[in-house]
């Protein structure tokens, strides 16, 4: 089998920064080519992938760098605070605008409103340890009064909708995919232009089965890793998920069949 000059680079480049730590600096193109004995365009190639598998992290104007472990989990069926404070970490928000805007034809057939219909927009940068992670743009319908200072005063969306507006979640579906970082993502969340993250779009709903909150969240590939955990053992039979969707002892079958959580 034919191993490709860059891939044997890529080896090479794992084998050198193995028991290095993190934040230490990579060789420059130049010098890595030279040790190598290979061109710039291939050791350029083998640090691409490696950055894509979060082994290592580029940051313009300043080097390549041996990255950090991927110490978060992103749990699709709770919220990002929950997530980190059960890991001991200090989750954050950066509030960017709190505005409001007219649903879209998909907004509003999510959300069960009419098209056109005005709908809080809150637009923030989720952080740990004050490091940007994730952007973050959730769509909330309905009257929320002082929504921008209901939330500042608590940080979270979901307890500010609780304990403000008496409006709680019981059920929640996430997608998620993978997606390039755009332009304006990059330069909020520190990374390169097209560096790819993980994609995430949230509904939820009360336990009337009325939407509260559309989200797209979109987190650093390089700092997260997906965990999703089902009890096989403890499904009906009869219950209507398929076999590649099984829902767990605190998840339902949400709308199309696919897994939400209760409360």
């Amino acid at each position: 089998m034919r191993v490709p000059k860059y891939y044997r680079v890529k080896e090479q480049l794992l084998t050198l920064i193995a028991d290095a730590p993190a934040g230490a600096p990579v060789p420059a193109e130049r010098d890595l080519a030279e040790r190598f004995s290979t061109s710039r365009t291939t050791v350029r190639q083998a640090i691409a992938e490696l950055v894509v598998e979060g082994r290592l992290e580029r940051t313009q104007g300043r080097g390549t760098f041996v990255a950090r472990p991927k110490l978060l989990q992103v749990r699709p069926l709770t919220s990002f605070s929950q997530d980190l404070e059960a890991e001991g970490r200090r989750p954050g928000s950066l509030v960017l605008s709190v505005t409001r805007a007219a649903a879209d034809a998909d907004l509003a057939r999510l959300l069960d409103v009419e098209v056109g219909a005005v709908v809080h927009r809150v637009d923030r940068l989720r952080t740990v340890a004050d490091e940007p992670i994730a952007h973050e743009i959730a769509h909330v319908p309905g009257p929320l009064d002082d929504l921008e200072a209901e939330l500042a005063a608590r940080g979270s969306l979901y307890a500010t909708l609780a304990e403000a507006y008496g409006r709680r979640i019981a059920t929640v579906e996430d997608v998620v995919e993978t997606a390039l970082a755009d332009p304006r993502e990059a330069d909020l969340l520190g990374v390169e232009v097209g560096l790819p993250m993980l994609l995430v779009h949230r509904t939820a709903w009360d336990t009337h089965g009325r939407p509260l909150e559309r989200t797209r969240s979109v987190f650093r590939g390089d700092r997260f890793r997906f965990v999703a955990r089902h009890d096989v053992a403890r499904t009906d039979p009869a219950d209507p998920v398929g076999p590649d969707e099984v829902a767990g002892p605190d998840e339902v079958a949400g709308p199309g069949g696919r897994i939400a959580r209760r409360g």
